[in-house]
């Protein structure tokens, strides 16, 4: 008997353009009369006049506080009960639609993203990451269905600071070295499909993020939202659980246990962690394409600026515990980690972490020295990659 295997691929509907939300009231009237509206504080305020098309809808809103954390889904599903909500629709960036997607699971109703910003692929994915309500990563849930509804406005995507497309770039970006990792040898048609995808993903933000970056709401920049928050997605869900997150997200994974980290964004964190993967597979296997790939990278994000080493994830005073406690956490059982084709420990990973600018070559695994190395001097913005 075969075995049973369900994809999560895609939205049941994907609306884009510029001022959609504006025409969208009937889209989201469809899907539930009685809405409670999830966001932050910040982004429910300042998203109100985009969602003005559904105002004839009986609307509650509620924050989800700081994180998409268990304490914040009881107090969530508690208004829900009291608003008698027959639909949930997630506004803001990927805690926000994290927290929405799995409060409309627990409570099976529908659910609505709208991405405030391009830095994440939370819109589109059958996927929450639960964290504390400290910050720190504890696990992520998948999600039977991806939502019933994404709307991409650009106009309210560009409202954004530019970081958050920026830090968008590196979440994405990451498909490609991941997957190719975890799943670079399938012979399934549906994964071969996404990590191909993940190149072209890769290689349509090579060409485009620096031109999108500098001229915001352009063709280049609309192509880049495309690709950080939908693209991104469609890999995701078309190579499902095979696909999958590796040492990047492992080590993003690691960094929220110290608060430090805090200030920066996911996608951020996520970008140096692909460094610190290829720089294990340099060390590990003597890997030149890794080392070759982590320099072709560090020119990219010095062009965009994207963090190339702890220092400059304002880690630059982390102490040798707290270095420790995030590799161990990168490595514990179960971490994505260990889909990287060699045994890795947490010495390795804390070798890696302090080494992402280090020259190509293969170098030991021992306790680091602290000492976080300069970024190199930046490449011109109009260089090519």
């Amino acid at each position: 008997m075969s075995t049973l295997s369900t994809l999560m691929v895609a939205p049941a509907q994907v609306v884009r353009g510029s001022g959609i939300l504006s025409q969208c009231g009937s889209l989201i009237s469809r899907l539930g009369q009685r809405p409670l509206v999830v966001g932050g504080d910040r982004t429910l305020q300042t998203s109100a006049s985009f969602l003005a098309d559904i105002s004839q809808l009986k609307i509650a809103k509620a924050s989800y506080q700081n994180d998409c954390c268990e304490t914040s889904l009881t107090q969530l599903r508690r208004l829900v009960d009291e608003h008698r909500a027959d639909l949930i629709i997630g506004v803001g960036g990927g805690k926000a639609l994290d927290t929405a997607k799995l409060l409309a699971h627990q409570t099976q109703l529908p659910v609505v993203t709208i991405p405030t910003s391009a830095a994440t692929c939370a819109a589109w994915t059958a996927l929450s990451n639960v964290y504390s309500q400290r910050g720190a990563f504890r696990y992520d849930v998948g999600l039977p269905v991806c939502p019933d509804l994404l709307l991409l406005d650009y106009d309210l995507v560009a409202t954004a600071p530019k970081r958050t497309l920026v830090a968008g770039i590196g979440d994405a970006i990451a498909k490609w070295y991941e997957a190719s990792v975890s799943s670079g040898h399938s012979s399934q048609a549906l994964v071969i499909g996404a990590v191909q995808q993940a190149r072209v993903l890769r290689d349509i933000l090579f060409q485009k993020s620096a031109a999108a970056l500098e001229n915001p709401g352009g063709d280049d920049w609309r192509e880049v939202v495309d690709a950080s928050v939908l693209m991104a997605g469609v890999i995701g869900g078309m190579g499902g659980a095979q696909c999958r997150t590796v040492a990047a997200h492992a080590v993003h994974n690691g960094l929220t246990q110290i608060p430090a980290s805090h200030s920066m964004l996911h996608g951020e964190k996520v970008a140096y962690g692909i460094l610190v993967q290829l720089r294990l597979e340099e060390m590990e296997l003597g890997n030149s394409l890794a080392a070759t790939a982590r320099q072709q990278l560090l020119q990219f994000y010095g062009q965009i600026g994207l963090p190339m080493t702890l220092s400059d994830l304002g880690l630059a005073e982390m102490s040798l515990t707290d270095l420790r406690q995030a590799a161990e956490f990168a490595c514990q059982s179960g971490s994505d980690i260990h889909h990287l084709p060699f045994e890795v420990s947490s010495q390795q990973v804390m070798a890696a972490m302090v080494s992402t600018t280090a020259p190509c070559q293969r170098a030991d695994s021992s306790v680091p020295n602290l000492a976080t190395p300069k970024s190199p001097s930046h490449p011109s913005s109009g260089g090519k990659v």
